[in-house]
């Protein structure tokens, strides 16, 4: 006799069935007992992540222990108790002469009711618990496999408690992934960017490699695969009731995490309470303590679908995201920033470069504090095991030094999980610099190309690691990374930043991408290990330059945008320096043309004022308003009147300049002398006196 059609389907999906073992080990575990024991098993997971295809598992191997079972789909089925009884006698092929549904079933000494989709049955859900299922002989299992967790009828019930166990179905893992690729023959190098985007969800995964099937050789880019996004949608969003829901949807997918303030935010829409509401109810939207959240793959569906049909739309919800963000960090202070500043980040996650160097879903069970002296036993051991005895006496060199430079990440059990090291660089001394190579290269590094003026600061991260992977991506590295740029944004007077890497490198893309500048200057080497070290001037792209410039990347494509032009062509001079270009710039001074040359007209002091205006005219005004300021002196009102008639309303020669003003010349030369003098020192207070960081900490 041939086979069955349904023999090689079942085959069929056997071959490609990978996971679930734990699932499956239960259920065979049950229908093998001698006594059954639980009564119903509830499985639960958003749309397309494997209920039914586990039920098919479960429908196999009752035929292989010749158990009875009876299996339905919930959507053919009329949520009304007579169909549901129809649809599972006709199951059977019971006619209406035979016995009750209980009473067949109870003739076996093993039975087992599968009912898939029961998500189409909850105006059943009272009745099942309390009148259908209580009728059931104690040797029937019953399956119930829903896109809903179930009611909280079912755990309050004190006889449920004992009888129903519940399994919330996840993704399958990266090597169950990868296994199910292997079976449809998916190339090993397409492995990383389809588990990358699928997450592991079954039904992703297939419809991948279906993609992948009719395109060899092709790379997988969610965008090319609009038909793959519009289906998985489908799973999870189904039919939004409106135009506000669906752009809630695509709100909730770009952030972090979704209050119902940074919804209204996002929308442009004063009340957002309905809308938000919406959202909590569906089945692939979790609730945290701090916001919403989509199931992984439910924000890379609607992500890729709204970039690739109206990108000026996610452009858009990126720009009010951000600027919602960027406000709550100047109004907020420690754990609030952080979080802030990691939802901030969180925009950065669709961009090539970014996101594989961090882990987003990362910062939930850790925390960043600053090291107590107790810790230090942790700390130096970690610092010994990845980086040798000599980093370990440095440490504690720098424990010692700066303790209040040192943070730890603390896991869920308050261990330490990683630590950062933050060397203030004036601070240091001769003694340092003999003790420590990558200090000394860094203090070199700064004193020589970029060196600090009053008030100003310099820190170098000496160390950064976590206690499992050193400087690899990590859930620990990325908060690390996190409050490196705390730092950036809330250090005032912050002039430089220098990070050293072992594997200099790998970060090179996403250090590019951030406006960290190779500085091979600064390289160092301990017990044989090279360091290659990155950098910044804040006085050059200060912060919120900074902010727009990653925030022109941020919605980009790999290669980093250019930065802005004022922040390329800004110059950061010491003090005598600026002083000279006082000097040049009051002789140039009715000279626009020259005087645009001049390096005061790339300073900071001129390039915050001018926007698009003319430079020369920028430079003109200030040096003007700096000798009218020392007219309110009567002590410096005669250096005013000096610099008047030579400079700003110049006479012919110096000899008629002092002619004019009635003195000898040589008091003259001395007045013009210290009002060059004053005027530098005022232009000079004025050009160290911004403030580089808008936010506190």
């Amino acid at each position: 006799m041939p086979s069955r059609l349904a023999d090689k389907l079942a085959a069929a999906r056997q071959r490609r069935f990978v996971g679930r073992a734990t699932e499956q080990a239960l259920f065979q575990s049950a229908l093998a007992a001698p006594e059954l024991p639980f009564q119903l098993l509830y499985i639960f997971g958003p749309g397309g992540v494997g209920k039914t295809t586990l039920l098919n598992s479960f429908e196999s191997a009752c035929e292989q222990a010749e158990v009875t079972h009876i299996r339905i789909d919930a959507r053919n089925v009329e949520p009304s108790p007579d169909t549901l009884v129809g649809a599972l006698r006709l199951t059977l092929n019971l006619s209406p002469a035979d016995p009750p549904l209980p009473e067949v079933l109870a003739c076996s000494a093993r039975s087992v009711i599968l009912i898939d989709t029961c998500e189409n049955l909850a105006p059943l859900d009272t009745w099942l618990r309390d009148v259908f299922l209580p009728d059931l002989p104690e040797t029937t299992l019953t399956v119930l496999a829903s896109r809903h967790p179930p009611a909280p009828a079912w755990q309050a019930d004190p006889g449920w408690q004992t009888l129903i166990r519940t399994i919330p179905l996840r993704n399958l893992s990266p090597d169950e992934g990868r296994d199910y690729l292997l079976r449809r023959s998916v190339p090993a190098e397409q492995h990383a960017p389809v588990l990358s985007f699928t997450h592991g969800h079954p039904l992703a995964l297939s419809l991948v490699a279906d993609v992948l099937d009719q395109r060899p050789g092709q790379p997988f880019q969610p965008e090319d695969a609009p038909n793959v996004v519009k289906m998985l949608l489908e799973q999870f969003v189904q039919k939004a009731p409106g135009l506000a829901h669906r752009a809630a949807l695509e709100a909730c997918a770009l952030v972090r995490l979704l209050t119902e303030s940074l919804l209204a935010e996002m929308l442009a829409a004063p009340d957002a309470h309905e809308l938000f509401d919406w959202l909590r109810s569906l089945s692939f939207i979790e609730s945290g303590p701090q916001g919403l959240f989509p199931h992984d793959l439910a924000r890379e569906a609607l992500v890729a679908d709204v970039r690739w049909r109206n990108p000026d739309w996610y452009t858009e919800l990126h720009k009010r995201a951000r600027n919602y963000y960027t406000a709550r960090l100047a109004q907020t202070t420690g754990l609030d920033q952080q979080r802030h500043l990691s939802d901030l980040i969180f925009l950065h996650r669709d961009n090539p470069v970014v996101r594989p160097v961090f882990e987003w879903q990362a910062s939930g069970s850790l925390l960043v504090e600053a090291a107590r002296a107790e810790d230090e036993p942790a700390i130096v051991a970690m610092t010994r095991e990845h980086e040798g005895a000599e980093a370990e006496r440095l440490a504690a060199h720098w424990l010692k030094r700066q303790p209040r430079g040192a943070l730890v990440v603390r896991d869920a059990d308050r261990q330490i999980a990683g630590w950062l090291m933050m060397v203030s660089l004036p601070q240091t001394n001769a003694d340092d610099w003999a003790i420590d190579p990558g200090t000394r290269a860094a203090h070199d590094y700064v004193r020589q190309y970029a060196p600090l003026r009053p008030n100003e600061t310099a820190t170098f991260f000496r160390f950064w690691m976590a206690r499992e992977t050193h400087q690899a991506v990590s859930p620990v590295q990325s908060l690390l990374f996190v409050s490196i740029v705390r730092h950036y944004l809330t250090t005032p007077g912050l002039a430089f930043t220098l990070i050293p890497c072992a594997e200099a490198d790998f970060w090179l893309p996403v250090f590019t991408y951030a406006d960290l500048h190779r500085l091979t200057e600064a390289d160092f080497e301990i017990e044989g290990r090279r360091y290659g070290v990155y950098g910044h001037d804040w006085r050059a792209v200060p912060p919120g330059a900074w902010l727009a410039l990653l925030a022109e990347r941020e919605v980009g494509g790999g290669t980093p945008a250019a930065a802005p032009v004022a922040a390329e062509s800004l110059i950061v001079l010491s003090e005598s320096e600026f002083a000279d270009a006082v000097r040049e710039a009051l002789r140039d001074f009715t000279r626009p043309d020259v005087l645009l040359n001049n390096p005061l007209t790339r300073s900071r002091l001129v390039m915050e004022r001018a926007g698009g205006a003319d430079r020369a005219a920028i430079l003109q005004g200030l040096l003007r308003e700096a000798g009218q300021a020392l007219q309110a002196s009567p002590r410096d009102a005669k250096l005013y009147r000096a610099l008047h008639h030579t400079y700003l309303q110049p006479a012919v020669t110096q000899e008629q300049a002092a002619e004019l003003l009635d003195l000898p010349f040589s008091t003259y030369r001395r007045h013009l002398k210290s009002g060059l003098t004053r005027v530098a020192e005022i232009l000079w207070a004025q050009e160290i006196g911004g403030t580089v960081n808008g936010l506190s900490g």
